[in-house]
């Protein structure tokens, strides 16, 4: 008994000196062998890559924080700004930031300017900031929680859009009573909105679906299928625009029979981004793609810029607006770039 005892007893020990030379690996080890997303590759077509570096920016403004969301009025472009609760408002003849306003908690989902006003949804409290642009106070906070923090909201001429519910509601706020007053019932785990050629447009990644909406009626008029997870959307030349976050192209709607034209070859792979309409151009950007052009003449993308900066994009008084996310400033550029 003795002699079983203390081979029991050697075992026992050597099974624990072997525990010790082969120590569990740290929690965060599994973090470290994860593979990284591969870069977005862009379109390989002969002169179209350019490099971030080759280009100056007219102007830079410092925000601090994580300067995102974008939208353009007659004589400002704002930009909200998450990680403070705030809404920028930068100055388009003085390139200063003239106005920092204190938001609702988390600001996300875009932002829309419309009946004299910014509106920006927060996450982190779920309402919507309105934000009188004569003077830069939020003068409403609407019960209105966007649904996706990528996502977007929209102003029509009759009302303000926004995806409230995963479950697939579009929310009316009327602009007037500050007050959610219709919805309408769109696909499950919508996003991205937007306003243009007389609809509302709503993009579902998870169904690579692009949804019009009658703003007159709140009825849904056209429903298409697109690329691969769409989340941003934009419109601009008889047509809805959508960047596809799954394969990387973005799609090409006709507004008025709201059928597909041409998914258009970015290598605009990942998460992130957005688009933009303007200087009679379609502009995207993403993470190590900042700026990607293209034009609706060809359905093909001409210039694409490899480097830092990128998250938002938004084209208007006659510059390229560029939220430069990662170092806290946005970027302003010459739309005719080289």
């Amino acid at each position: 008994m003795f002699k079983n005892l203390l081979a029991l007893i050697l075992t026992f020990a050597s099974l624990m000196y072997v525990i010790a030379q082969d120590p569990p690996p740290p929690p965060d080890a599994a973090k470290k062998q994860r593979t990284k997303r591969p870069p977005p590759p862009g379109v390989s077509t002969p002169g179209v890559r350019r490099e971030m570096s080759a280009i100056t920016p007219a102007a830079v403004f410092k925000t601090e924080g994580n300067p995102d969301w974008q939208v353009a009025t007659e004589d400002a472009e704002w930009v909200s700004n998450a990680p403070k609760n705030t809404l920028h408002r930068l100055d388009v003849k003085t390139n200063t930031v003239t106005a920092v306003i204190t938001v609702g908690r988390r600001p996300c989902s875009g932002l829309a300017a419309g009946f004299g006003s910014v509106w920006v949804p927060n996450c982190g409290d779920k309402t919507v900031s309105r934000v009188d642009i004569q003077t830069n106070q939020v003068v409403a906070t609407i019960a209105a929680s966007p649904a996706a923090s990528e996502g977007g909201i929209a102003a029509s001429p009759e009302a303000v859009w926004l995806v409230t519910d995963a479950k697939g509601v579009l929310s009316r706020i009327d602009p007037v009573s500050n007050a959610v007053v219709a919805e309408v019932a769109v696909p499950p785990n919508s996003a991205g909105v937007t306003y243009g050629e007389g609809a509302v447009w709503v993009t579902t990644p998870e169904s690579n679906k692009l949804t019009g909406v009658d703003p007159k009626t709140n009825t849904v008029i056209h429903s298409a299928e697109v690329g691969a997870k769409p989340r941003f959307v934009t419109t601009g030349a008889g047509s809805v625009w959508t960047l596809n976050q799954g394969d990387g192209t973005v799609s090409r709607v006709d507004a008025k029979t709201g059928k597909l034209i041409v998914n258009i070859e970015a290598g605009l792979t990942g998460g992130g981004g957005e688009l933009a309409f303007g200087e009679g151009h379609v502009w995207a950007t993403l993470f190590e793609i900042p700026i990607t052009e293209i034009d609706p003449a060809t359905n093909t993308v001409i210039k694409q810029w490899f480097g830092p900066g990128g998250d938002s994009i938004r084209v208007a008084h006659g510059s390229i607006w560029l939220s430069n996310l990662k170092d806290g400033n946005v970027w302003r550029f010459g739309a005719k770039q080289p």
